[in-house]
């Protein structure tokens, strides 16, 4: 069993930035996947970014690379999801979710957990 909680959300002008959090509990979270995924009102979730361990390795939203940076700290238990330049279209409820199959998948239906979400509102 996994636990997942966000933190960091808010309210932030454009062009601003914000860093959410993902803490985990759960002896075996090391083997997991964690992926970001985001809802806008009345859209269908959407996926951000994963991230995979040992290796670091992450998978991004095309339309989100290079703005979007998804980190970890196995210490911690935390997954980090740095967002930078943001826009009124980045406005949603962002999620966190584990996977145990580790693909990093950009499909939520993948993913075994999730937290309860975090409001972030870009708008000046």
């Amino acid at each position: 069993q996994v636990q997942l909680v966000e933190s960091g959300g808010g309210l932030v002008q454009p062009g601003g930035s914000l860093r959410l959090s993902c803490s985990a509990s759960g002896r075996t979270f090391s083997r997991y996947a964690v992926g970001w995924f985001r809802q806008a009102p009345g859209k269908e979730r959407e996926f951000v970014a994963a991230i995979v361990w040992p290796g670091d390795r992450t998978n991004y939203a095309d339309s989100l690379r290079g703005r979007f940076t998804v980190s970890r700290s196995n210490a911690k238990n935390t997954v980090y999801l740095q967002m930078n330049s943001l826009r009124p279209e980045d406005t949603a409820v962002y999620y966190c979710a584990a996977e145990a199959a580790g693909w990093a998948s950009r499909l939520s239906r993948d993913y075994e957990y999730w937290g309860q979400g975090t409001q972030v509102t870009v708008s000046s």
